[in-house]
């Protein structure tokens, strides 16, 4: 579903995300109180407009309740990071999300409502250090902070076996949602689906149901 987003701060990672933001298909618009910044990304989104997020008469001019998330990039300046989220919820935003960069900051934003708070390189540093330290883990999305999603290389324990020999939800808890093949996907996996070497599954679960899941598949 095609969605709105307004995303303050074009530093390295509001830029990247609102670019891929905009390569999905969404509507975006980019603001930063930095002009070669607002030109460097005005062809790779929907509109970019230079503008100081800090004064909440500009950005009331952007109509802050029609979007569907907001997204603060800006947080080197905890100030700064304060002042627009403060502005943003006074102006009626739907969904925030900020980044962060320290945990006294985190837990201020977390005070003040902010919908999600995200830690880039923290965040990715924990990312690599999950799949290095299961080599068959490709990749994860967690869904709360209870579930996620995983892809995970089929085992040798697991080739040549059934869905149905595998019992993996009844073994473990957790349940396939497709089967990777080469360029194919069997979204709707079966019973009697055979899991081949190469395969990757995509499964769901309780995080420490698919941990315990990795550890067994070594």
């Amino acid at each position: 579903m095609k969605k709105s987003f307004l995303v303050i701060g074009l530093g390295t990672f509001g830029s990247s995300l609102a670019k891929a933001l905009y390569e999905m298909g969404h509507d975006v618009l980019a603001v930063d109180n930095d002009m070669d910044k607002v030109r460097d990304i005005k062809d790779s989104v929907t509109e970019a407009i230079q503008l100081d997020a800090t004064h909440a008469d500009s950005l009331k001019t952007l109509g802050i309740s029609n979007f569907d998330v907001v997204v603060v990039g800006r947080s080197t300046d905890l100030a700064d990071s304060i002042l627009i989220t403060l502005n943003l919820k006074e102006l009626g935003a739907k969904y925030i999300m900020a980044k962060a960069i320290t945990d006294p900051q985190r837990k201020i934003l977390e005070r003040m409502g902010v919908n999600r708070i995200v830690f880039p390189e923290i965040d990715m540093g924990i990312r690599i250090a999950r799949t290095l330290s299961t080599p068959q883990l490709v990749d994860y999305i967690e869904l709360t902070d209870d579930y996620k999603v995983e892809e995970l290389i089929a085992p040798p324990a697991f080739v040549g076996k059934t869905l149905d020999e595998l019992a993996l939800r009844t073994r473990y808890g957790v349940n396939v949602l497709a089967i990777k093949r080469g360029g194919r996907v069997n979204a709707i996996p079966g019973p009697d689906d055979t899991v081949m070497e190469g395969d990757t599954l995509v499964i769901v679960g309780q995080n420490e149901k698919l941990e315990r899941l990795a550890v067994k598949s070594k």
